[in-house]
């Protein structure tokens, strides 16, 4: 059996059975808090899994690994960033999240912030909310696809667009049909898919190069380990550097696609046992995709461009079948955030948007396919989006993980430990880090710096603990 055909054949038996997994969780959802939230259910093995999953997303194989293979023992600082990030989540955010959001009877993040009907300035939040949560995730599911698409044009050597639209085809079918339900039930098994990948193609890798042989590509001009470490920048831009990878942990407690996890646990044990297995897996990944990166500098030095190293990888150090499963795992990594993507965009038109305007006394039935016909029209926006972006995916993936991290981390930290700051607060904080972020995303001077990933989060943070209640919690 040909590479080509083994790797058609997994991804054939692993499409089915994505498939199959919507069509099972669809029996499941009766209103929108099932298809959006699973009725508060969600036991800690899938919530640890589908959340880990979902904030790892097709930058994770791709864009960690192809930033390992550019730029070398620098790479090293997004273990600590994105790890880091997981722990402020598990062990600081999700325990009260959880409680905070049983309590109010919220749905989506947007529903939390913005209090419960007669808060003051409740529209005025939803609709800033809403508007911000659009943006960033058409730009975000817009990556997902274009990682699908560019997975399978290279694999079966067909044209972009019609890869764009295999892959994420299948996304959407299955979200539309099970909501919350299907995408953590899937998102679980992608989870584990790349789990494998990130501990067989290292290992691989380390046998065929060796230790040795990786520790030399990484310092192999004698430069020293700090200077690789910092991309050999002077002693002010390196700082500015490894601060600005180390601020992308600050973007995790934001994640709308992510944090809806937290909300939909049954209880405090959940949050206990998925903190243990979501920080292993966490290591496990990072780790695992930073040392394939730099393997395949010592494999391939000449790719034509860095992101094509985790598919590079899979042809130099697996057989056919192999390789097969790790192609499927590289579109586990972006359906796990584009279905989750997909469904909280969905909630943030037909529950926030249009149920907040008043049509909330729709039937069951209504609801549900009010928000089947949401998810189709976010997806049709995203595919367009995607053939018109022409960045990498490293870069327009961070772009809106920046964005929506700055807007709404701030708040919801200070939420879960104060209490939720006062309207004013609310708008002033969201506005805040979602513009400084853009215009410093937008600014080459700034961007993919601190000044884009830090300084708007910790403007944002100050502006919400200003307006906090004076009592914490």
């Amino acid at each position: 059996m040909s590479r080509t055909q083994a790797i058609l054949w997994t991804l054939v038996v692993y499409q089915l059975a994505m498939v199959s997994i919507g069509a099972i969780a669809q029996r499941y959802a009766k209103d929108d808090s099932d298809y959006f939230l699973g009725g508060r259910s969600l036991g800690p093995v899938v919530a640890a899994l589908s959340a880990s999953a979902s904030s790892s997303s097709v930058w994770t194989l791709i864009g960690v690994s192809g930033f390992a293979y550019g730029f070398g023992l620098a790479a090293i600082w997004l273990l600590p960033a994105c790890v880091g990030g997981f722990a402020l989540n598990w062990f600081v955010l999700a325990p009260a999240l959880r409680r905070v959001a049983r309590e109010q009877g919220a749905i989506t993040v947007t529903e939390l912030l913005a209090g419960p009907p007669g808060s003051e300035r409740r529209r005025a939040v939803i609709t800033a909310a809403s508007l911000i949560i659009l943006l960033s995730l058409l730009t975000y599911v817009a990556a997902q696809f274009q990682g699908a698409g560019k997975a399978f044009a290279d694999t079966f050597d067909i044209r972009f667009e019609w890869a764009l639209l295999l892959g994420g085809g299948i996304v959407v079918l299955y979200t539309m049909l099970g909501g919350f339900w299907a995408v953590s039930l899937t998102d679980t098994l992608q989870g584990l898919m790349m789990a494998l990948a990130a501990v067989l193609l290292p290992i691989a890798a380390l046998y065929k190069v060796g230790l040795a042989g990786i520790l030399a590509s990484l310092d192999g001009d004698g430069q020293g380990l700090w200077a690789a470490a910092t991309n050999g920048l002077p002693a002010a831009a390196a700082i500015g550097f490894v601060l600005g990878l180390l601020g992308i942990g600050l973007g995790y407690p934001g994640q709308p696609h992510v944090v809806n996890r937290f909300m939909a646990l049954r209880d405090e044990r959940g949050v206990v046992v998925g903190r243990r297995i979501s920080m292993s897996w966490a290591v496990v990944i990072y780790a695992g995709m930073i040392v394939l990166g730099w393997s395949v500098r010592v494999l391939a030095p000449d790719l034509p461009g860095r992101e094509d190293a985790f598919l590079r990888g899979t042809e130099l150090l697996l057989s056919p079948v192999l390789a097969g499963i790790m192609v499927a795992a590289l579109l586990s990594a972006i359906m796990s955030t584009a279905d989750s993507q997909l469904l909280v965009a969905a909630s943030t038109i037909s529950h926030d948007l249009l149920g907040d305007a008043g049509t909330k006394q729709l039937n069951p039935g209504a609801q549900l396919r009010r928000s089947r016909a949401t998810v189709l029209a976010v997806s049709i926006g995203a595919l367009l989006v995607a053939l018109w972006v022409d960045e990498t995916i490293f870069s327009s993936v961070l772009f809106a993980w920046t964005a929506m991290g700055s807007a709404f981390g701030p708040l919801l930290l200070v939420t879960v430990w104060r209490g939720r700051p006062r309207a004013w607060a609310v708008l002033t904080a969201m506005l805040a880090g979602f513009t400084l972020s853009v215009a410093a995303h937008l600014w080459p001077v700034t961007n993919g710096g601190a000044f884009e990933r830090v300084l708007p989060f910790v403007i944002a943070l100050a502006v919400a603990y200003a307006g906090a209640p004076r009592r914490p919690r």
